[in-house]
């Protein structure tokens, strides 16, 4: 199993830790509800430094990029980044990922920790016609979210640029804790606003103890894996493994905003002719009407007691303090207010059909 170079940091701060994604790592610090409420009232900071990371560069790095995302890459400009999807061939998703573009022909991939080799050998497996420059950074780089409403003004003061100006979605490279050329991005996966930063996996001591003491003041606290689930939970975000993965269609994924028309990608002809018929199951998010909390796996049923769905992801929101959850369920069931049932131990536990996200940020 691998570690992140904060391992024993994370120990430390005596934080439960777990296997994910082939590497140990912290689960919670202080509990899930705490560094939650945390990361949506003030700002929490996660490692996440356990993601995959590629640079694709060079003259055909465009052309690579549009053929095996799903997105249209020639909208992202210098400077901006992009959520995008890998299709397969089979009508299925290989992971998810976000594109960053550094400069004219110079990319930046962020992948799912436990795909990265899949994702790796993918991409290689399709370069042979672009002949792209492909490397793999991911031993080597570091990934902290710093993450919540007070996440910009408390960073401010750790590097010269001015945070406040960056947009959503976007990222510059600047000085970041006295370490200059650090990567600064406005993306997350928390819904709760804030920056990531890229950086060399040898500063991450450093720069993790200046990120607690830059946010002390107002209130930083670490913020572990089981938190970054409730929090993506309660946005409605997809995880790869839950609500995605190689079988499973992105239009019914709720993906179809990502799935371009403009130009040709892989097994884009029948994704792009589903998006014109729809789907037969639709992923939504409901709420319990009564005290229950689903979880993925369990099945769901309509008023009469028939299995129509299944729970991909479910939890009890912090934010909500009550059952929430993702699945997919037939299409005719898939109206905002509709009345389901989720089946606990056997149990019918009502709940109905909400508009996705769960809370507004």
């Amino acid at each position: 199993m691998k570690k992140t170079t904060l391992y024993n940091t994370h120990l430390n701060l005596n934080a439960k830790m777990t296997a994910f994604g082939g590497y140990e790592m912290p689960v919670q610090y202080t509990g899930v509800k705490n560094e939650h409420l945390a990361v949506r009232e003030k700002l929490g900071v996660f490692d996440v430094s356990h993601m995959g990371e590629f640079y694709v560069s060079g003259p055909n790095s465009l052309n690579l990029l549009q053929y095996i995302c799903s997105n249209d890459i020639s909208k992202i400009t210098i400077g901006k980044a992009q959520y995008n999807y890998l299709p397969n061939e089979t009508g299925g998703i290989v992971d998810d990922l976000i594109v960053y573009r550094l400069e004219e022909e110079r990319y930046l991939l962020v992948v799912n920790a436990s795909n990265i080799n899949k994702d790796w050998s993918w991409i290689q497996k399709h370069n042979h016609e672009f002949k792209a420059k492909l490397e793999d950074v991911s031993e080597n780089t570091g990934l902290f979210a710093i993450q919540g409403p007070k996440a910009i003004i408390a960073m401010k003061k750790l590097t010269s640029y001015p945070l406040e100006t960056l947009p959503f979605y976007s990222h510059t490279t600047a000085d970041f804790s006295g370490i200059e050329n650090i990567l600064i991005a406005t993306t997350g996966y928390t819904g709760a606003g804030g920056i990531e930063i890229y950086f060399p996996s040898n500063y991450s001591e450093h720069i993790w103890s200046n990120i607690l003491k830059a946010g002390a003041v107002h209130g930083i606290i670490p913020a572990g894996l089981a938190a970054r689930d409730t929090l993506r939970t309660e946005m409605g975000y997809c995880l790869y493994g839950n609500e995605i993965d190689e079988n499973t269609s992105p239009i019914s994924a709720g993906l179809s905003w990502i799935s371009k028309n403009e130009t040709k990608f892989i097994n884009s002809k029948n994704i792009n002719q589903e998006k014109v018929t729809g789907s037969h199951q639709k992923i939504i998010g409901f709420i319990m009407d009564a005290r229950a909390i689903p979880r993925s796996g369990y099945k769901i049923v309509n008023i009469h007691g028939d299995h129509i769905g299944v729970v991909t992801s479910g939890t009890q929101s912090p934010t909500l303090s009550i059952g929430i959850g993702l699945g997919y369920i037939s299409k005719s069931y898939s109206k905002v207010g509709t009345k389901i049932g989720i089946l606990i131990r056997e149990k019918n536990c009502p709940a109905h059909v909400v508009k996705l996200p769960f809370i507004k940020t």
